[in-house]
């Protein structure tokens, strides 16, 4: 049988009483662990009452949840899952808006490096972009430049590309070379391809 400990007012106990004793049998346990339930749950219930559990360890009393109205609890319940439901289609509404932004800029970027880079084959540049624009990868294609179409940042995401794809870096690095040791072996191979990339391009300020 569930006891309570009733406090007079002078702040001393009056002994142990059942809950139905303390009038409080028509209450229900909530448990702690929901700060946002607990909080409308008590906000809502004319009457509640905190449930504590002496700890022999810590020589103090520790809260283990508390006792409120059914219709305040379902109320609360009702309340919270509403929040999490808006709150899931607010998330939903994000992933949407970033996803979108992020097909723009992979078109708009794809469109820059076909501009920049006419003669490069046809899958590379829509490849190439969304490479660079990995989320959370660090790549340069995600940098505040990058995103303005910046130039300068546009080449490097495009040298990165060469270097891994048209060069003999990778391979070097896998035969055990430091990587400052095979980047300054590619720069011919990198600049090669660039050049024939660039044929035919009208746009100023690239250079390799």
């Amino acid at each position: 049988m569930t006891r309570v400990r009733t406090i007079d007012q002078s702040g001393g106990e009056k002994g142990p009483l059942c809950l139905a004793c303390a009038d409080l049998d028509h209450l229900v346990f909530l448990a702690s662990g929901n700060a946002a339930l607990t909080r409308r749950a008590v906000k809502h219930s004319r009457m509640h009452a905190n449930v504590l559990r002496w700890s022999r360890t810590r020589k103090r009393y520790e809260r283990q949840g508390v006792l409120v109205e059914t219709q305040a609890l379902d109320r609360a319940e009702a309340e919270c899952l509403s929040d999490q439901e808006a709150r899931e289609a607010r998330r939903f509404r994000e992933v949407e808006k970033r996803a979108t932004l992020d097909r723009d800029y992979v078109v708009q970027f794809t469109q820059r490096l076909q501009e920049l880079y006419p003669s490069c084959p046809l899958e590379v540049p829509g490849r190439m972009a969304q490479h660079a624009y990995l989320k959370y990868s660090g790549r340069v294609g995600r940098s505040a430049a990058a995103k303005q179409f910046d130039l300068e940042a546009i080449r490097l995401a495009v040298r990165a590309y060469i270097r891994h794809n048209h060069s003999r870096y990778d391979e070097l690095i896998a035969q055990g070379w430091d990587r400052r040791d095979a980047r300054a072996a590619v720069p011919g191979e990198i600049d090669r391809v660039l050049s024939e990339w660039e044929r035919l391009s009208t746009a100023t300020g690239i250079s390799s």
